[in-house]
């Protein structure tokens, strides 16, 4: 009878290790890949679309053949649009879930928030976001926009000819440290120019506000001192009662245009654009670009909409983050495959240089020292269709300045993301 059960328990037991034996194997014969992305709050609008792609793009690499010959498993967490609960979410990825990289935020709050649990567990973030810069990590890559990527050259445009000659600029953003460090570099931008002060209008509105009937009296009573152009560095949802709110109150970019930093396609999807022709946003891909490469992607989203159901799959569109949450996850597929791991430091090296023909029709390449992309720059114009027609663009992709030249001190500041301290380079001058 202890014959009969100590067998009966040896099996038992040899049945559990080959289980996990077998669990094991199966995990390894995984690559894991975090998405961080708020699908709920006042950032889903924005953020929503960037899990879908990225979901999207993991699927296309699989389809490929995958990674080191592995196929890639994605981790999808929501924090929720709740800065605190991303960095809990991050910790929980680096830590529980183990996984290789993450693909995630929106907001630079929530950016900062996990920063410090990325460097303090050596995790690998790609960033899809253009943002304020002031900022560099070895344990960052910026696949976003750099001020002078996106910002600096929209106001350039709106003080020119074509862009309507603006003497006076409103400053209008969400109360976070991205509008504000922007409008800061802009403000010193603009006294670089001979703007002063009293052209200058700053306001400020929290996370989730939809009341913005006195800012845009606000707006026009400004405007009435002069040529002038709202700067909109408004994030989430309270995009959509902004634009309204112009159209309710005719406002038209004929007389005030504006230039956005943070709205794209997915933000028009649910307005009427038709009283919104003409204003501008400023970004680094636009759905209208016309290439054969572009053509692609936007019909692999649309497909990849109806055969997984998502909301309202007959009308999505792609834009400037999502194309950045894209191109980032090729380039860290391929520099995984150039360190025959996944092993952080050494996918940090092999991602220098590295380069991917981008839905915006240019050869994108991750920067060797400051893990910014260069990445060319694109003003379009609002359509009746809620798609932006290019008004203009760089020739070729821009080296991003993370460091700006307009904040003092800015030109003494190390302009690498190397943890090499012999690799030392200091920041360029404006326009370097």
């Amino acid at each position: 009878m202890q014959r009969r059960t100590f067998l009966k328990a040896f099996a038992l037991s040899a049945s559990v290790v080959a289980m996990g034996v077998s669990f094991s194997v199966q995990a390894a014969d995984t690559i894991k890949v975090g998405i961080m992305h708020s699908l709920s709050g006042t950032m889903a609008i924005s953020e929503t679309p960037l899990k879908d792609v990225a979901l999207m793009t993991i699927d296309e690499i699989n389809a490929q053949g995958g990674v080191l010959g592995k196929k890639l498993e994605p981790v999808v967490v929501d924090p929720a649009s709740n800065w605190p609960l991303f960095a809990e979410k991050a910790r929980q990825l680096l830590s529980q879930d183990k996984v290789a990289a993450v693909f995630g935020c929106w907001t630079s709050v929530s950016r900062k928030s996990v920063l410090p649990v990325f460097e303090e567990l050596n995790g690998l973030l790609f960033y899809p976001v253009q943002y304020e810069g002031e900022e560099m990590s070895p344990n960052v890559f910026y696949t976003g926009a750099a001020p002078n990527q996106q910002a600096i050259p929209a106001v350039e445009y709106l003080m020119s000819e074509d862009g309507g000659s603006a003497k006076r600029f409103f400053l209008l953003g969400t109360d976070y440290v991205y509008p504000r460090t922007t409008n800061k570099i802009l403000r010193a931008f603009l006294h670089s120019k001979g703007v002063a002060d009293k052209d200058i209008e700053e306001v400020y509105t929290p996370f989730g506000h939809s009341d913005y009937q006195t800012i845009v009296a606000s707006i026009k009573k400004f405007a009435a001192g002069g040529k002038t152009a709202v700067v909109s560095t408004i994030n989430g949802d309270s995009n959509v009662p902004f634009y309204k709110e112009l159209a309710n109150q005719g406002l038209k970019a004929t007389d005030v245009p504006v230039v956005a930093f943070s709205v794209g396609e997915e933000e028009l999807r649910g307005i009427d654009t038709k009283p919104l022709v003409g204003n501008l946003a400023a970004w680094n891909y636009f759905e209208s670009v016309d290439n054969a490469a572009n053509k692609k992607f936007v019909a692999d989203y649309r497909a990849y909409a109806k055969a997984h159901k998502l909301p309202n799959a007959e009308s999505v569109v792609t834009n400037d983050p999502m194309e950045a949450t894209y191109v980032g996850l090729h380039m860290w597929a391929q520099a995984v495959e150039k360190a025959g791991t996944t092993d952080v430091d050494k996918v940090r090296a092999a991602m220098a240089g590295q380069s991917f023909a981008a839905p915006s029709g240019f050869t994108l390449t991750m920067d060797a020292t400051n893990h910014h992309l260069h990445k060319p720059v694109m003003i379009g114009e609002i359509e009746g269709n809620g798609q932006f027609n290019v008004v203009w663009q760089t020739d070729e992709p821009v080296r991003a300045q993370p460091w700006s030249p307009y904040i003092a001190g800015n030109d003494k500041k190390i302009c690498t993301a190397c943890e090499n301290r012999q690799q030392l380079i200091v920041c360029p001058p404006a326009g370097g």
